[in-house]
């Protein structure tokens, strides 16, 4: 009987250090991004509005295009590679959701939410986060269930390491 008491409460504080809480990102935009017949798929990061773009890119102001090289490591073979790297994009002409690999001593595979309304230049930032097990998704499917299943994350400062 411990042994089974012993392996439940396990159990929990495993679930518990796997699972992350989205805390940052508005109920409102949750709502929209959650409907998927919105949005369309943007191929490519040099389709993304040049605003947009901006807010992925990295200090130089790159962004590598899927599959291209970049530098995914604090490790720098080639400074003329980008630190950061497009993966996927969706919007619905209004709200953007970009999915990006950044590189660095500490890999991750960022979500950027952002608002850029017709006609405007400036975007509204909206939330940053970054998968828990720090691996790509495959596409924007994939991000609303992780989204819904706790295994996106946005408890940090991006002050320091966007």
């Amino acid at each position: 009987m411990k042994r089974i008491l012993f392996s439940l409460l396990l159990s929990a504080v495993f679930q518990t250090c796997c699972r992350a809480e989205v805390t940052r990102l508005p109920a409102d935009d949750q709502k929209v991004l959650r409907d998927v017949s919105r949005f369309h798929e943007i191929h490519g990061a040099t389709n993304l509005p040049p605003a947009i773009f901006a807010l992925c890119a990295d200090g130089n102001g790159r962004l590598a295009e899927p599959g291209k090289d970049w530098n995914p490591t604090d490790v720098i073979i080639d400074d003329t590679l980008p630190r950061k790297r497009f993966i996927w994009a969706v919007t619905d002409g209004n709200y953007y959701v970009v999915h990006y690999e950044r590189g660095g001593v500490g890999y991750g595979a960022n979500f950027l939410v952002a608002r850029l309304k017709a006609g405007e230049s400036k975007p509204s930032f909206i939330w940053l986060g970054f998968g828990i097990r720090r691996q790509p998704l495959k596409n924007y499917p994939a991000f609303l269930k992780a989204l819904r299943n706790g295994k996106v994350d946005d408890n940090f400062d991006w002050t320091l390491n966007h």
